[in-house]
């Protein structure tokens, strides 16, 4: 989520969360019994705080080209009977805007997405978002270990139905009320992978994130950390904290840092993480519509200075993007793997007056170096590419594979891992 240091520490949530691909800060300002006061009196009233913080917000000053003003008067001339008739119009308002990531969220929706980020969730365990070229309605990726990840279904997986429903032109707050259900309920998705269309029928459940696994492996690097961190989640920063430090006190030489299929998660947990790993240096910046930068640094605390390597794919994204990057630029670790999903946008929430809520997208964010991460995404140092077939393989079929020398990216940073190790190992030395 955002940035702002005045609302770092109310919830940020940066990233697919399970709704869309979102870099979002989860704001409190005092509006709720305001704005509930006002929608009591009129739905109009609601439609009017929409835009109003939109008119206030958005990062672009044009409103990507949209005459803002004759918006609202278009919406506030009509008459509401019913809070169902101002949530139609605000989608209706919004989507005059052509940008998936700012959006309403009813209460029910709003709640749900406050819950996804706490670290636990009812449904299939999926990451979807509206994909910024072709409008559809795209996998960022499954869950680890959820039904959605038994099942098969990879990033960057195009949803056509949903229960044989077409999701064209579908939003992703539709797409979401299909798709979840009451646990041991079934959702049938059809899919679009390499121009050919294939169904999965699964079995939702209640799922409770463990954002964190990590292991040491004895590797021709020596005996080195390897943790897994799989979504930026409430509890992420300090299941790391706990990680890093027992990895240290079995005297690791080195780390690898597997964030492939990562989403994102919560913007502040991915800036206290990368403090754990750096001393010094930037880790993101966000640009508002004034082109005013806030910026997120190191605070001299790292837990490890010993060499990192961090593994990537094209499901890395937001918050994901944000650690990588940070990283990569600071030399502070060297990224293997594939080009990540490329989500620069960040996203503030608001809580409405009768208990729904709006994302609104006000600004973009950098990494220290000043790389706009949206569309793009982080190119690794070293590239090792999985076709669909080795990536569905081995995130799936042969699981006991993946973070081992038959997994190819691992593979690559263990190679790499052990040239850094014994390039520090040299420095010190002459030191």
């Amino acid at each position: 989520m955002a940035i702002a240091r005045k609302t770092i520490s109310t919830g940020l949530t940066l990233g697919a969360t399970v709704v869309t691909l979102s870099t979002i800060a989860v704001t409190s300002l005092g509006i709720h019994s305001r704005g509930q006061a006002l929608f009591e009196e009129s739905p109009k009233e609601l439609v009017d705080e929409v835009w109003q913080i939109i008119n206030r917000q958005y990062v672009d000053g044009t409103f990507n080209q949209v005459d803002w003003q004759a918006i609202r008067s278009e919406y506030l001339n009509k008459s509401y009977t019913s809070k169902q008739e101002a949530y139609k119009s605000i989608r209706e308002m919004l989507k005059k805007l052509e940008d998936p990531y700012t959006r309403f969220m009813d209460p029910q929706e709003f709640k749900s997405m406050q819950v996804d980020t706490s670290g636990e969730l009812t449904g299939i365990g999926i990451q979807i978002g509206l994909d910024e070229k072709t409008k559809k309605l795209t996998v960022i990726a499954p869950i680890d270990d959820t039904p959605a990840f038994k099942a098969g279904l990879l990033a960057k997986d195009i949803i056509v139905m949903i229960n044989g429903k077409s999701t064209e032109g579908m939003d992703t707050n539709a797409a979401v009320a299909l798709i979840r259900g009451e646990p041991g309920t079934q959702v049938k998705l059809t899919i679009l992978r390499n121009n050919q269309q294939k169904e999965f029928t699964i079995t939702r459940a209640r799922i409770e994130i463990h954002p964190v696994e990590y292991s040491q492996k004895q590797s021709p690097a020596g005996n080195i950390g390897y943790i897994r961190l799989k979504q930026f989640s409430a509890n992420a920063s300090k299941e790391m904290r706990d990680a890093i430090k027992n990895l240290e006190n079995k005297q690791v030489t080195g780390y690898i840092l597997d964030l492939r299929s990562n989403p994102g998660g919560l913007l502040f947990s991915s800036v206290e993480i990368a403090r754990m790993w750096m001393d010094k240096g930037g880790i993101v910046s966000t640009i508002d519509r004034r082109g005013e930068t806030e910026k997120e640094v190191a605070n001299g605390r790292a837990l490890t200075n010993k060499p990192l390597v961090v593994l990537v794919d094209k499901g890395s994204a937001s918050a994901s993007e944000i650690l990588s990057g940070a990283l990569q630029d600071n030399k502070r670790a060297v990224v293997v793997g594939s080009q990540t999903f490329g989500k620069g946008l960040v996203q503030s929430v608001r809580p409405l007056g009768d208990g729904s809520g709006l994302a609104v997208t006000i600004a973009k964010y950098h990494t220290p170096s000043g790389k706009d991460i949206n569309k793009h995404g982080i190119s690794p140092n070293i590239t090792v590419d999985l076709n669909d077939k080795q990536r569905q393989d081995l995130w799936l079929n042969e699981r006991d594979k993946l973070g081992t020398l038959a997994d190819p990216q691992f593979a690559k940073a263990v190679e790499v891992l052990s040239k850094e190790i014994a390039a520090q190992g040299s420095r010190a030395d002459k030191n």
